[in-house]
Formats: structure tokens, sequence, C-alpha cells
């Protein structure tokens, strides 16, 4: 496989989903662009992660969705235009076209460590997303109530942080933030298991469909590149 094949997806309904996904990013920012990291497998022939980051309020949440390759003869490693890897997206042969590389953001050269992760928790998934649905209407509720001529995104930025910096209640090491990263990208379903870890001044959210990640601390050895493999 040369550096400009299409990626040929495991299972059906990979390219629907990572669509999907692509879709979500597109909304906040039209000109996104993600990191993809694909890795052959001892036990298979790779995953694919892709790397997004959702901008909420004055910081941003690394966003994670993996799919299974049914092919991968060398480690892929670059970053591209989310547009462009969701144009390049076939449902119906289950691929996915590599776009040529770009110059990526910071963000995409600051991925979460590879390894030594510890669980921190695993928190009701209901009770998150009932926690997550009241901080939005509270931000909207609050929002609305700033004058007009007041209503900066500055303004904007810092209620958001006020808000997504709060702890979870069932689970006081996770913000916020991470928990509302993985509803609007589409990761935080009710009946779905959650776990959260940590790895130095790193913070994961891991669900079935994807994981967000976030800095909490600096930390010496962060920033080492996550090895792609499917959430648990």
């Amino acid at each position: 496989m040369n550096s400009t094949a299409a990626l040929a997806l495991a299972e059906p309904g990979e390219a629907a989903d990572l669509a999907a996904f692509l879709v979500r990013l597109l909304r906040f920012d039209k000109a996104a662009v993600v990191r993809l990291q694909g890795v052959p497998r001892p036990d298979g022939p790779g995953v694919l992660a892709v790397f997004g980051r959702l901008p909420l309020g004055g910081s941003g949440v690394l966003v994670v969705r993996t799919a299974g390759l049914s092919r991968l003869d060398a480690p892929v490693d670059l970053t591209v235009s989310a547009g462009q890897l969701l144009d390049g997206l076939d449902e119906a042969a289950g691929t996915v076209a590599r776009p040529a590389p770009v110059t990526g953001p910071a963000w995409a050269g600051l991925l979460p460590p590879r390894t030594g992760w510890q669980p921190v928790g695993a928190p009701p998934a209901d009770r998150v997303r009932a926690e997550v649905t009241d901080a939005v209407r509270e931000f909207r509720e609050r929002s609305e109530a700033v004058p007009g001529h007041h209503r900066t995104r500055a303004v904007l930025d810092a209620l958001a942080d006020e808000i997504w910096s709060r702890p979870v209640t069932v689970l006081p090491e996770l913000p916020l933030r991470a928990a509302h990263a993985a509803q609007v990208i589409g990761f935080l379903n009710p009946r779905a298991p959650l776990g959260v870890h940590r790895a130095g001044g790193w913070l994961r959210l891991s669900a079935p469909a994807g994981s967000v990640a976030l800095r909490t601390a600096a930390a010496p050895g962060a920033g080492l590149g996550l090895s792609p493999v499917r959430p648990r």
C-alpha cells in the first residue's frame, strides 16, 4: 500500500460513523483539521485513530474516534483537512482516502501519552448526561440574559469556562468540559458504559463510540502520542 492509497475499513458502518464524527467537528470549525494515526496491531491488520479538537469556551478538548482497518502495511501519521477527509469517505466501499497533509495547529503535535493510564472511575452515563443537560440550559439562560451590546465572544467564552470547569457531581475528578465534549461529538450515550483514566497531566473519558482527552496540568512526558486503540 503506497502512501496515498485509500484505507480499507474493517467493519460495515465504520465509514458512516466516521463521517458523523467529522460532520460534528466541522459544525464547530469549517476549517477543522484532524490528525490521523494508523498503527498495525499484532492481533489484526490495524486500527485508525482520528484526533480532532473541539473549542469549548476559551479552552479546547481533544476528541478521538477509532476504526478498525482490514489492511495496513505501514504506520500512518499525518495531519489533514477534516473536510477533505470527509469528502474522501466512501460509505459503500468502506474506504477512506488520505488527503494531502497540511501544516497542523499546535494541538496536533501534543497528543495524550501513549501509556501509563490509571483508572479514576466509571460514572453512570445517564447521570453525567443529565448534568451536561442542566449546564447547557444554564449557559443558554445566562448568555441570553447578557445585554446584546455586551454579548461578545470574550464574555461568552468566560461564561462557558466558568460552567465547563466545574466538576461532575458523580465523579469530581471529571470536569464538565469533558462530558460536554462527549455529548456534542456523539459519544455520550446514556445506556453505554463510561470510563475515566488519568496519565500524568492528562484525563481521558472513554465510551464505546470514542474518547475525549484534556490536559488538566502540565506534566513531564505528556504529549508522546496516544496509541489508537478502541476505547474499552
